[in-house]
């Protein structure tokens, strides 16, 4: 009897760390939102870390690194299956399917040419600051203020450092004007923005498709960013008669049907 007492105290123990973790994990509270910033922030230093990489020699220290790094992160993504209410489906989710690549990426020779490609999927981690931006969304009246804004420059930024990576990957061994990453990013920088100054050239057919991608995708953002900022002032409200969602935050009536409008407000002049 004395060992199932103890049994049912170590399991009623476990479950309550399980809990505790789920809460910190999916929940609304203050520490809730604290360690998923903490993770954001641990997120962006990880990238710059994995960036900083490219401009220095690599050697055994690297590995070493990657492997610290690297049980760190499988740590933190074994907690979270661990705590999933549905397993399944939190093995099957994209970013869940991201987290795991990068573990695994840092735990490959990572510094020889053959697995330089891995590299990209480092930056892929700023992914995961979409689910602060969600979270934002419920709590800050500013964030809801300035939401287009915000997603419009967040979806700018991960797709240069995602695809500077990508540049990186391929051309680090072919191209002697791709020596770190900072060169990828100006090259991406220059061709998103259509200044082509024509120093560097992708080398290879694989990498022109890129580029194309780059100019195609990264102008269109750069475009909705621009849209995002000239319109940031509006408000958004979804006319019930023509669907107009975008407002002035003082509109009495709607400028495209006429209809009165019953904007929610804080009672906050403008």
């Amino acid at each position: 009897m004395a060992e199932g007492r103890e049994r049912k105290a170590q399991q009623g123990w476990v479950a309550m760390v399980r809990e505790r973790l789920r809460e910190l994990y999916e929940g609304r509270t203050a520490a809730a939102t604290r360690l998923r910033w903490w993770l954001l922030a641990l997120d962006i230093a990880l990238v710059a870390f994995f960036l900083a990489t490219t401009f220095v020699e690599h050697g055994r220290w690297l590995l070493v690194a990657d492997a610290v790094i690297g049980a760190f992160l499988l740590a933190e993504w074994m907690a979270r299956l661990w705590t999933a209410r549905d397993r399944a489906a939190y093995l099957i989710q994209p970013l869940t399917a991201i987290d795991l690549a990068v573990i695994l990426s840092l735990f490959a020779p990572s510094v020889s040419g053959d697995f330089i490609f891995l590299r990209v999927l480092r930056a892929l981690r700023l992914l995961r600051s979409y689910r602060v931006l969600n979270d934002l969304r419920s709590r800050s009246r500013w964030f809801r203020s300035h939401e287009p804004v915000v997603f419009a420059a967040t979806n700018l930024a991960v797709f240069v450092f995602v695809v500077s990576a990508a540049v990186y990957a391929l051309q680090v061994h072919v191209n002697d004007k791709i020596r770190n990453y900072v060169d990828a990013l100006y090259f991406t920088v220059t061709t998103l923005t259509t200044t082509g100054f024509g120093d560097i050239i992708m080398v290879g057919s694989a990498s022109r498709l890129l580029a194309v991608v780059i100019m195609i995708v990264g102008v269109s953002l750069f475009v909705r960013l621009i849209q995002a900022v000239f319109v940031a002032s509006k408000t958004s409200y979804e006319c019930p008669d023509c669907g107009l969602t975008r407002h002035d935050p003082d509109a009495i009536h709607c400028k495209h049907c006429g209809r009165l409008l019953h904007i929610p407000t804080e009672g906050e002049g403008v």
